[in-house]
């Protein structure tokens, strides 16, 4: 591919610790990166966590420093709520389609205040703090999230709106409702619509049909809110500055006519009504009885639009008084017609054209027009609808003795809503269902209706099924009056000019509601045909949209194709609390059916605020619009719209995380069923400062004090079952650092307990780890888990089988579920874009010795998604991966990036200290031991202190917005913030003083976690004591403090790797890959290290083939200078600046050095190894396995001992390999001899990851696992009869006497003998072990603190081969950070000499650990290389003559520290 096609651009999918690790690599490599993710911020599940193991570091507190660098990088681009949705193109030149979906928010705007989520009414399900706690539908994913931006949580509009027919916001006034904020949410139904108080009492409300509390006890009573807001909150007047002049008419004042009106006069549109009645408000006046809408209640609001100069013009009739073209004449530029359906349908049978026989139309019209109607003593009411109840209810009222429904289906298909049945019923009106009337005729002053009986045939088209005439059913009935009410129709007066469709209805657009005749629209019944008001109020609505766009000359149909999206309606918990519908109190029967006095006396305030608290907040958010009402940055957009963007890049990242297995799948063990049996993920949430509990431990159906918790183990993991037969990697680990840390929170005596099947404690450090947990009292059982039941008290009992298969019951308050990772919940959606494999698991297929390659070229992966992993690995492979991500694209590097610039920095000198101190309360982290409040008002009382405040987090990207802000307002020169540890984020805050304009080096630092809340966690007194003594002792310190000036040094671009194994090639071709030089040192005399003794890998894969192409193309490669037999005899220098001297003498000029110096196996004493010769280390028989079968095809009894020389007192870690080794060995053995017995003798088996698959496999082949124990260690002697194992089986309960003509051992793998040396040399630690120790266990695996040097492979611990691949690759990634500058900072916190007090007596020179300073013969004074000098101050503290300070550390400065303390004692 040519350069001109080339992009030097990566997206990174996944705002996880991967993701930014690697976008952070790649964009110091010199690519710009696009960080896309799916939800509102970056962090992934690193900011859920509480601690992070072995260091038991704050998890948000060591990622925080990442975040806000991450965010602040000129050449990372995030794009949040953004998928991947379509990739085209290859390897070089992707094409990406994204999808961004709508945070309603403008992230630019958003200061992150929170003032909208203290006025958001809705409360939903908090999905960061695990279902613990609620949060609002406006949000912020957690306190300290990038971006500093909240979001709103819509999944659609709720079902109650979307089933509305004029989607009116329910959710919105019954969410403010329940706050009791009562004016508020008439505002809501006020901008809804006109007729509130109207369509509360007489709307058969379809949006309650949908009203998810329906599937519980009833739905909301969503219109007796509506109603209630109407009556109880007086609707202000419009404010409209400028009335438009078109001159628009309306014909017709029912709902419809009315509800346009409203709608056009809120755009500042006077419309003319016209009404052919002589009254306003079409059928609502004319067709609902008084009794279901009092006329003042209607008459209120349709003055409401008359006052604000709506005219009426009643009596007007279209077709009699107006017609279409004399309203076009006066100069209606647009016209309305809303007319309703006031005709009836009619019965169609002999006699109902007689006095006595009238419409349901035309009586109620009567009745509400209170003109005269004679009914007599008997009616009859032919017909099921609302319009029948209506005038059978009247009819009694009126002095009917006897009135009776007559309709031809039964009951259950009557249209008639079920409260207007019931309330006709309690009223005494009588019901013949199945009965149809045939004929009318007359018989004296009565009337004889006769009958017909019906049974109900086949559905019609209705639905409904279909009435048929029961043979022989005639019969005959005497009343005196029969009101039909089976139907209404328009009327077609008038109507003559428009196409009118089959239903005699106006044939209009059914979007813009458009008629044949331009400018005249139609809407309401006399264009659906009859219905109900609410429908009505949907078209006039429509109306009025599209006479505006009409009048506007806009698109009428422009946004109205589109159906907005439903929210899902939330799955109902068990655990929801009944609450019975609001029932509205009505008159007594007695006294309704005397007057057309209103029956529904409407909720009281306390009912109102109950039947809204039974919402469930289907929206989720309401759109209640209060957020936008408070919000001072106008950052709040409700109709943001899904994006499309595009983008081109070379390369494409994958790290999209995990999701946890579902626990209610387990129902063994309770979850979702028992409150108290809680995930993993939610205990991290119990136990976390910010979580829902505030760090508190308490269990969560009560908030009672736990003082026994149990884990179980393999929840979702290792269980065929359920389809994940694979070891999820990190559940034993992160169970031990929960129940170490909840013995920490605990100020009593907390029993915790592990119930596990293999401890799988095999990462570095992680062994050790355990053997303290132990110490510490956390119980380990090794067993099997059956069930899991709750006590009457909440508490829990498990029963589970010990090894040997006794049964055992324990209690426990609170039991916590170690939930397994599965692949992410939208792994099907990446699949499907970016077209790769995945394995069974539906994890991310990758290349067998790469796991970070997917199955397509130019896709790479990091993280859980290729598998689960911690975090260790995690952040390594994230490195890994950036650097095979921009492999091909070195031609385009440097390309697309651009250069931070810094605002020039301020003069301070001479000026008066002016100093700012912020104070943290790290959540509880903090505040939960430290009084805040004191120390801010002590902070205040200290000279030159000008600004004080305190912060949630001092370290979140906002804070360090406000420090800025804070330092330009109060013209702050000096910064002091209390907070937590300086060594992760001393550079954070440095950088932000750099970007206000101050010397970064005027900032001091006191750490109140680690030193006050942590230590003196029991005392909180004297930890607030002791914060307020190291404030004052920082602000003392930051008087004294000077700017220090800094400077730059060029960086050689090559690097030295020392190291020729597997991982130390790999890193050497990694930084080749970039364009750089490389000098590769291996002191034997071939390449390859111990992999040359390796056969397969521990999952399975060959490794001869790979090898031997690594080591060619090392070998051959222009830009890599391999020496063998070779070491170093010496190293020099600093980051970008190192010199190495060979023991050759050569002298080598590097910028970067990485140590990939390998490991060594562990010689046996014990197990007659080197006293027989069939007795072998697992590597000694894989060098077997190359040269010769025969051995191994004559053995009958091969027994394989794991944990030898590891796990013990001399190496108390775990070498990583060995079980996997074993299970290797032993299919190989079956695959060459099938009848040979192989014994594996094991402590746990650590077949991590999908290596668990492996471990089935030889189970099922065969292969006999026995498992023991540090006090019955096997036993290997020779007899006669040869070698014999002898071993305590647990299960049997008895030892074992294995006859065996091989045994092989497991050992260690032990550190290299030469790190101790090379450690010295570049002043790197290395752990107990004897393996290097990097900078971060976490977060900066393959680093050193020392600048410039990095680590892969055994060198940092043991591993397996595909793992120190990845290493290589990570550690060379990280080294490219470095190569691709040209200059780098230099100085800062050195030393300084002061040359007229120095001696030149040498004593700093000889003592200095960097090596940093050199006496000038000539001048005879000490010289210090500000490059190399790490301002560790020894020099300092050793020099008799006072002539060396540490600049930032001067001797003035820790004076004044110190006199604080004594002021203080």
């Amino acid at each position: 591919m040519s350069n001109e096609n080339m992009t030097g651009a990566v997206a990174v999918l996944g705002g996880g610790i991967a993701g930014i690790q690697s976008s952070l690599d790649l964009a110091e490599m010199g690519y710009k990166v696009y960080l896309v993710e799916k939800s509102p911020a970056i962090g992934g599940t690193m900011p859920a966590l509480d601690k992070t193991f072995p260091t038991n570091d704050c998890s948000m507190c060591i990622l925080s420093p990442k975040l806000v660098e991450c965010g602040r990088h000129l050449n990372i681009e995030v794009l949040t709520n953004c998928e991947i949705q379509e990739i085209e193109g290859t390897e070089g030149n992707f094409k990406i389609k994204i999808k961004k979906n709508p945070r309603y928010i403008d992230v630019d705007k958003c200061t992150g205040c929170g003032e909208c989520a203290e006025v958001c009414p809705v409360d939903i399900i908090n999905e960061f703090e695990e279902g613990l706690s609620t949060t609002k539908a406006i949000y912020k994913l957690y306190p300290q999230a990038y971006p500093n931006a909240f979001a709103i949580k819509k999944d659609g509009i709720a079902p109650c709106k979307a089933s509305c027919p004029a989607q009116v916001n329910a959710q919105g006034y019954v969410a403010l409702t329940k706050k009791g904020m009562f004016k508020e949410a008439a505002e809501i139904v006020y901008e809804d619509l006109l007729l509130p108080g109207t369509l509360g009492r007489i709307c058969p409300h379809p949006c309650e049909r949908e009203c998810s509390r329906a599937y519980v006890e009833g739905a909301v009573s969503i219109a007796a809110i509506k109603r209630f807001l109407a009556d109880r909150i007086e609707r202000k007047p419009l404010k409209i500055k400028d009335f438009k002049p078109d001159k628009i008419a309306i014909i017709g004042s029912g709902p419809a006519g009315l509800t346009c009106a409203y709608e056009l006069l809120k755009q500042g549109y006077r419309a003319t009504i016209f009404e052919a009645l002589p009254v306003a408000g079409g059928m609502l006046a004319v067709g609902i009885p008084a009794y279901r809408l009092p006329k003042d209640v209607l008459n209120k609001e349709i003055k409401y639009l008359t006052a604000q100069g709506v005219e009426i013009k009643l009596n007007t009739k279209l077709g009699r008084d107006i017609t279409i073209d004399s309203l076009k004449k006066e100069g209606y530029k647009a016209i309305f017609i809303a007319t309703g359906a006031h005709s009836e349908q009619r019965l169609g049978i002999p006699g109902e054209d007689s006095p006595q026989v009238l419409s349901g139309v035309e009586f109620l019209r009567k009745v509400n027009l209170k003109e005269k109607v004679q009914l007599g003593a008997k009616v009859a009411v032919i017909g099921g609808g609302d319009v029948a109840m209506d005038a059978a209810r009247c009819a009694l009222r009126l002095g009917a003795e006897e009135v009776t429904v007559y309709y031809r289906r039964s009951e259950k298909e009557m249209p008639a809503r079920i409260e207007e049945v019931q309330g006709a019923k309690e009223e005494g009106v009588h019901f013949k269902y199945l009965t149809a009337p045939t004929k009318i005729t007359h018989g004296g002053q009565f009337l004889i209706m006769e009958c017909v009986e019906m049974e109900l045939g086949e559905p019609d088209e209705s639905g409904r099924r279909r009435p048929v005439i029961k043979p022989d059913s005639h019969f005959t009935v005497q009343v005196d009056t029969v009101i039909t009410a089976i139907g209404q129709k328009p009327s077609l007066d008038g109507l003559e000019p428009f196409n009118l469709t089959k239903k005699s209805t106006i044939d209009c657009d059914e979007i813009t509601l458009a008629t044949s005749i331009p400018g005249v629209f139609a809407g309401g019944e006399v264009r659906t045909g009859p219905g109900i008001a609410v429908e009505a109020v949907r078209e006039g609505k429509k109306g009025a949209r599209s006479i505006i766009s009409y009048l506007t000359g806009q698109d009428l149909t422009e946004g109205r194709k589109e159906k907005p999206k439903v929210s899902r309606k939330p799955e109902i918990s068990k655990d929801l609390e009944p609450v019975p519908r609001a029932s509205l109190q009505q008159l007594p029967v007695e006294e309704r059916i005397k007057s057309f006095q209103e029956i529904s006396l409407g909720l009281t305030e306390e009912e109102a605020v109950r039947e809204a608290n039974r919402c469930l907040n289907c929206g989720p958010c309401s759109e209640c619009m209060q957020c936008v009402s408070v919000c001072k940055a106008e950052c709040i957009d409700h109709w943001q719209k899904e994006e499309i963007l595009e983008i081109d890049v070379g390369a494409v990242l994958l790290a999209p995380g995990f999701s946890t297995f579902p626990a209610d799948r387990l129902t063994e063990y309770g979850y979702g069923q028992y409150p108290n049996v809680i995930t993993s993920s939610q205990f991290e949430r119990v136990l976390s400062a910010s979580g829902p509990f505030s760090g508190h431990l308490v269990r969560p159906s009560d908030r009672r004090k736990p003082e026994r918790i149990a884990w179980i183990q393999c929840a979702g993991s290792r269980n065929e079952r359920e389809g994940k037969g694979y070891c999820s990697s990190v559940c034993c680990m992160y169970a031990i650092k929960e129940a170490v840390i909840a013995k920490e929170h605990a100020a009593y005596p907390l029993e915790t307990t592990i119930f596990y099947m293999d401890m799988r404690s095999h990462g570095k450090d992680f062994e050790q780890y355990y053997e303290q947990a132990q110490k510490k009292g956390v119980n380990f059982i090794r067993s099997r888990i059956y069930q899991v039941e709750e006590k009457d008290n909440g508490n829990l009992l498990i029963r589970y089988a010990l090894i040997d298969g006794t049964l055992k019951t324990d209690e426990f308050d609170l039991v916590v579920l170690s939930v397994g990772l599965c692949p992410p919940e939208n792994t099907e959606q990446i699949i499907n874009s970016l077209n790769i494999e995945t394995n069974k698991y539906g994890f991310a297929k990758t290349e067998p010795l790469l796991p970070i390659q997917t199955t397509r070229k130019g896709i790479l992966v990091a993280g859980a998604f290729s598998g689960p992993k911690d975090i260790p690995e995690t952040v390594t492979q994230a490195s890994a991966a950036a650097l095979c991500a921009v492999e091909k694209l070195v031609p385009v590097k440097n390309s697309l990036i651009k250069t931070k610039t810094y605002p020039p920095e301020i003069n301070v000198r001479g000026l008066k200290p002016r100093i700012g101190v912020f104070i943290c309360h790290c959540g509880i982290n903090i505040s939960g031991t430290v009084n805040i409040e004191k120390v801010v008002e002590h902070a205040r009382s200290l000279e030159n202190v000008v600004y004080v405040e305190d912060n949630l987090y001092t370290c979140s990207q906002d804070t360090q917005l406000r420090i800025k802000e804070i330092i330009k307002e109060h013209k702050l020169n000096r910064v002091v913030v209390a907070s937590c540890s300086p060594r992760t984020h001393e550079p954070l805050f440095r950088e932000t003083l750099k970007e206000a304009g101050l010397n970064p080096y005027l900032f001091e630092m006191a750490n109140i976690r680690d030193q006050c809340s942590w230590v003196h966690m029991k005392n909180p007194e004297k930890a607030t004591e002791k914060a307020k003594d190291l404030v004052r002792m920082a602000v003392a310190k930051a008087r004294k403090l000077e700017p220090i000036e800094t400077n730059f040094v060029s960086v050689t671009n090559k690097a030295l790797v020392l190291g020729g194994g597997v991982s130390g090639m790999t890193a050497a071709l990694g930084i080749a890959s970039q364009g750089y030089f490389v000098y590769l040192v291996e002191k034997k005399e071939s390449l390859g290290g111990l992999t040359t003794r390796i056969t397969i890998t521990h999952e399975g894969e060959p490794v001869k083939d790979f090898l031997e192409d690594l080591q060619k193309k090392v070998i051959t490669h222009p830009l890599i200078k391999v020496y063998t037999n070779e070491q170093v005899a010496n190293i020099s220098g600093f980051i970008g600046n190192f010199e190495t001297t060979l023991t050759s003498g050569e002298k080598l000029e590097h910028g970067v050095v990485i140590l990939a110096t390998g490991g060594e196996e562990y010689r046996p004493q014990e197990y007659l190894y080197g006293e027989n010769e069939r007795v072998k280390t697992y590597l000694e028989i894989e060098e077997m396995l190359q040269e010769d079968n025969t051995d191994l095809i004559n053995c009958e009894n091969i027994v394989l001992i794991n944990c030898v020389g590891s796990r013990n007192s001399e190496h108390p870690y775990c070498s990583k390999v060995c079980c996997n080794q074993s299970v290797q060995l032993a299919l190989k053995v079956k695959e060459i001899n099938p009848q040979a017995n192989v014994f594996v003798l094991y402590r746990d088996m650590r077949t991590y990851g999908f290596t668990e698959d492996n471990y089935l496999k030889a189970r099922k082949k065969g292969i006999n696992f026995i498992r023991y124990d540090l006090d019955f260690k096997p036993e290997v002697s020779q007899t006669g009869d040869g070698l014999k194992v002898r071993v305590w089986d647990e299960i049997l309960q008895k030892y074992l006497l294995i006859p065996a003509d091989l045994v092989g051992l497991g050992v260690a793998t032990v550190a290299n003998s030469d790190n101790e040396k090379l450690a010295k040399l570049l002043k790197v630690p290395l752990n107990q072990d004897g393996f290097f120790l990097e900078a971060h266990m976490k977060l900066r695996p393959v680093d050193f603190s020392t600048d410039g040097i990095f680590v892969c492979g055994l060198a940092h611990g043991p591993k397996p081969i595909v793992e120190a691949i990845v290493q290589g690759k990570a550690a060379a990634g990280r080294a490219c950070t470095i190569l691709n500058k040209e200059k780098i900072v230099a100085g800062g916190q050195t030393a300084e000499v002061n040359p007229e007090l120095c001696s030149g007596c040498g004593t700093c020179a000889d003592i200095c650990p960097a090596q940093a300073i050199e006496i000038d013969t000539k001048e005879k004074v000490a010289k210090v290389n500000s490059a190399i000098c790490k301002g560790c101050g020894v020099c300092a503290a050793s020099c008799r003559a006072h002539a060396i300070d540490v600049r930032s550390f001067r001797s003035s400065q820790i004076v004044a520290m110190l006199e604080q303390i004594i002021k203080a004692g």
